[in-house]
């Protein structure tokens, strides 16, 4: 072995025990929730309050914001007396034509959903909102709205519940 190599080794053995030396963490859900006045939310049921509806969107809308705060957080979800808590309904679930062709037809139809939620922070009130969140989602028209309904569903649900986790606990 020549004197390069032993170099080479040396360098990288240095270079790993630099790097295991240094720990840095970085969380990147982005909750700032004070765990020592925080324990647990309350997240009410979110009924659907739309003129047109596709009964699946409720209980993925539902779901998918408890399993959110779940998995983002330390809070324990309780039915009553929540230090903090979501409460609101599906307000709009609604398409409308996107763009138009060339020829005159809709090429592009917008699907949107929009979510109207009461945030209460029992800890500190100066937190509380009442606001509306709206996501939405573009499909082509040649193709129909039952094809793609679930996955663009899916997608505006995912939105919404990071739109109102950020709002609710990561004061952005």
């Amino acid at each position: 072995m020549d004197w390069t190599n032993k170099i080479r080794i040396t360098l990288c053995l240095t270079f790993v025990m630099m790097l295991s030396a240094c720990s840095v963490s970085y969380k990147f859900n982005g909750a700032s929730i004070d765990y020592s006045k925080v324990k647990s939310i309350q997240i009410a049921e979110f009924p659907l309050r739309t003129a047109y509806v596709w009964g699946p969107m409720g209980p993925m809308f539902n779901n998918q914001l408890k399993d959110q705060f779940a998995s983002h957080t330390k809070l324990q979800q309780v039915k009553r007396n929540g230090d903090l808590k979501l409460e609101g309904e599906i307000t709009q679930y609604t398409q409308r034509n996107k763009s138009v062709s060339a020829e005159g037809y809709s090429a592009q139809t917008e699907l949107s959903m929009t979510v109207n939620v009461r945030f209460t922070n029992n800890t500190n009130h100066s937190e509380d909102f009442e606001r509306q969140f709206t996501a939405s989602q573009t499909y082509e028209t040649t193709v129909s709205l039952s094809s793609v309904q679930e996955e663009l569903v899916t997608l505006m649900v995912k939105d919404l519940c990071d739109q109102i986790f950020n709002a609710a606990v990561a004061n952005w």
